[in-house]
C-alpha cells in the first residue's frame, strides 16, 4: 500500500509505510472517543470521556470547547498507551464530529470567545424568522443553493447570534483576528498548533453557507447573513491529507497526517460502506439520522428532507450527495425519562421494561422538546404523551418512548421514497425505493426497537459487526487518504453483518399504529405562537 500515491496535499504516508493502524477521533454530542483500527477494520483500542452539557435557558444548549479539547488530548494519549502504540504505528488520523455545533475562537491564542452553540440549540429561531421575513416568509430562500431550509439547527444563525452578542467579535473577525468553525475545524486548529483552519465538504454543507454546486462559501448568503468570509475555514475534500499533528498539540500523535474528516452522520454512512446510490443507513444515538446515498446527483427534496454532501474523495473526485432526515430526540428521549421523570434507572433497562407489555396500550409519545425536525420542520411543536387511560402504566410510556424513534424514522424513509419517485430515481409502481437499511448507534442494540422499526418500514435491517461505524468511517476516509486502503471497494469488503431483523407485523396492525402516530403528531403542533 505504500506504493499508492497519496491523495491530497502533503502525503504523510512516506516514511510511515510500516504503520499498521489508523486512528479516529470521534467528537460527539455527549462524549469524545479515540479509536484505533487495524487494516481489517477491527477495533484495537478505544478510550472515551464525557463532557459537561450546559443549559443556560430553555432551548439553549452549550459545550465548553476547551473541555472538549482537553478530553481529546486525554483519550488520544490513553488510547495509544492502552494499545502499547506510538505515533510511528499510526498511518493516519481521521476526525468525525457533531455537526453544526459552532465555535468562535481567537486566531492568536486559540481561546474561544463563547461556549460552543450546540446543533440542537434553538435560541436563534428569531434570527431565522427575520431572514425568512426578508423574503416574504420564505424559509427556503437558501435551499436552492444549500439544500437546507432556514433553521436554528444549522450553523449560520448561530454565527450571526455570536457576532451580534459577543462584544468585539465582529470587529475581530473583520480584522482577521477571530475564526469561526464547526467542531472539526476547532480540533484541526488545535491538533495542528494553529497551522490549519480547515473543514471538509460534509461539515461545510451543514452551515447553510456552502453552495452545493461550487463546494465553496456562497457570496450571496454571506452578504445576507453578514458573516465575514475571513472568519471561515478552507473547504477540503473528506479524504486527503490536510496537515499533520503538531508536537504542540501534546497528543503523542506527532507528525501523523490528518487525512480524513467527515461530519458524524456522513462518517456513519461511510463506515457502513454505503457507497452506491440508494443505500441507506440509520444511526440511533442522541438523535436519529437517516442518510441515503444519491450518487453524484444532488437531489432536491419536496418532502421535508435535506440535500447534503455525503462525502468527497480527494484527487479531484466529484462529490457524492445524500438525502437526509434528522430526528432531534431519540436516545435523548430515554435520557429524559431517566433524568427528568425518573421513570427508569438506566437506558439499558428500557427494552426489558417495554417487553413486559404486549404493545403500547394506545399510548403515543411525540418527543418534540425542541420542535420537530424532518420531515415537518415545525419549531412550534412541543412534546406530548397522548392516548393515556387509567389502564396504562409506566411500562406503556417507556414502550411508547422507544417506538417514537421508529415512527420518526419511518416518516423519513417515507419521504425518501416520495422524493425518489418525484426525481425519477425509481418507478412509482415500485412500492419502495428503499429495500433495506443498515443500522448503527447505541439503540441498534435494542432488539425490540429494531424489530418494530423493521415492521414499520417493511424492509430488513442490517447491523454491522463493528458497531462504532462513525469512528470507523473517519478511519476509512483517513486510511484511503494516504493509501492505507487502496479504494472504496477494499473497505466495503470489510463490512460484516452481525444481526438482521425482518418485518413480521401484519398490515392491519401496522396501519393502526401509523394512524395513531399521525394523530399524535397533529396534537403536538401549534403549541407556541
Amino acid at each position: 500500500c505504500a506504493t499508492r500515491p497519496c491523495v491530497g496535499s502533503g502525503c504523510g504516508w512516506r516514511g510511515r509505510a510500516l504503520s499498521q493502524f489508523v486512528g479516529a477521533l470521534d467528537q460527539g454530542t455527549s462524549s469524545t472517543r479515540f479509536m484505533i483500527f487495524d487494516k481489517a477494520g477491527h477495533v484495537v483500542s478505544m478510550k472515551q470521556m464525557e463532557h459537561q452539557q450546559y443549559f443556560p435557558a430553555a432551548g439553549q444548549v452549550e459545550h465548553c470547547p476547551q473541555e472538549i479539547w482537553r478530553n481529546s488530548q486525554a483519550v488520544i494519549r490513553d488510547g495509544l498507551s492502552a494499545a502499547g502504540l506510538t505515533s510511528a504505528d499510526i498511518a493516519a488520523l481521521g476526525i468525525t464530529n457533531q455537526r453544526e455545533t459552532t465555535i468562535a475562537w481567537n486566531k492568536h491564542t486559540g481561546e474561544p470567545y463563547h461556549n460552543a452553540l450546540v446543533w440542537n440549540d434553538t435560541r436563534t429561531a428569531d434570527i431565522c424568522d427575520s431572514l425568512a421575513a426578508e423574503k416574504g416568509g420564505d424559509r427556503d430562500r437558501f435551499r436552492a443553493s444549500t439544500g437546507l431550509p432556514l433553521s436554528p439547527y444549522f450553523s449560520a444563525s448561530k454565527m450571526m447570534y455570536l457576532l451580534d452578542k459577543v462584544p468585539g467579535l465582529r470587529e475581530a473577525g473583520e480584522r482577521g483576528d477571530a475564526l469561526f468553525g464547526t467542531m472539526d475545524s476547532f480540533l484541526i486548529w488545535k491538533l495542528t498548533g494553529g497551522g490549519s483552519h480547515a473543514t471538509d465538504v460534509t461539515n461545510a454543507s451543514r452551515t447553510l453557507l456552502m453552495n452545493l454546486e461550487t463546494m465553496q462559501w456562497d457570496d450571496d448568503i454571506l452578504a445576507a447573513t453578514r458573516v465575514p468570509r475571513a472568519m471561515l475555514p478552507a473547504i477540503r475534500p473528506s479524504s486527503g491529507t490536510i496537515d499533520s499533528v503538531s508536537v504542540a498539540a501534546e497528543t503523542a500523535l506527532d507528525g501523523v497526517p490528518i487525512s480524513g474528516v467527515l461530519g458524524d452522520q456522513q462518517a456513519a454512512l461511510f463506515g457502513q460502506a454505503c457507497f452506491e446510490p440508494g443505500q441507506v443507513k440509520s444511526t440511533y444515538g442522541t438523535g436519529c439520522f437517516l442518510l441515503m446515498n444519491t450518487g453524484t446527483r444532488s437531489v432536491p427534496s419536496n418532502s421535508g428532507l435535506l440535500t447534503t454532501v455525503a462525502y468527497q474523495m480527494g484527487g479531484g473526485a466529484a462529490p457524492v450527495y445524500a438525502l437526509e432526515g434528522s430526528v432531534a430526540y431519540s436516545g435523548s428521549t430515554i435520557q429524559w425519562l431517566r433524568d427528568n421523570l425518573q421513570v427508569v434507572d438506566s437506558a439499558g433497562e428500557c427494552e426489558a421494561m417495554a417487553a413486559t407489555v404486549a404493545d403500547n396500550g394506545g399510548v403515543y409519545f411525540v418527543p418534540a422538546f425542541a420542535g420537530l425536525y424532518a420531515p415537518y420542520w415545525r419549531s412550534d411543536a412541543r412534546g406530548i404523551i397522548a392516548g393515556l387511560t387509567a389502564y396504562n402504566t409506566k411500562y406503556h410510556v417507556v414502550r411508547a418512548a422507544l417506538e417514537a424513534t421508529a415512527f420518526q424514522a419511518y416518516e423519513v424513509v417515507e419521504a425518501m421514497d416520495s422524493d425518489c419517485v418525484a426525481q425519477g430515481l425509481c418507478d412509482s409502481s415500485d412500492r419502495s425505493f428503499v429495500k433495506s437499511v443498515k443500522v448503527d448507534g447505541g439503540a441498534s442494540q435494542n432488539s425490540l426497537l429494531m424489530q418494530f422499526q423493521s415492521d414499520l418500514l417493511e424492509v430488513p435491517l442490517h447491523r454491522p459487526s463493528v458497531h462504532e461505524t462513525t469512528a470507523l468511517g473517519a478511519a476509512f476516509a483517513a486510511g484511503l487518504g494516504v493509501g492505507f486502503w487502496p479504494n472504496e471497494a477494499a473497505v466495503g469488503a470489510l463490512w460484516k453483518e452481525d444481526k438482521q431483523w425482518s418485518p413480521a407485523m401484519g398490515p392491519e396492525q401496522r396501519a393502526e399504529y401509523l394512524k395513531g402516530w399521525k394523530k399524535a403528531i397533529q396534537k403536538s403542533l401549534n403549541w407556541t405562537d
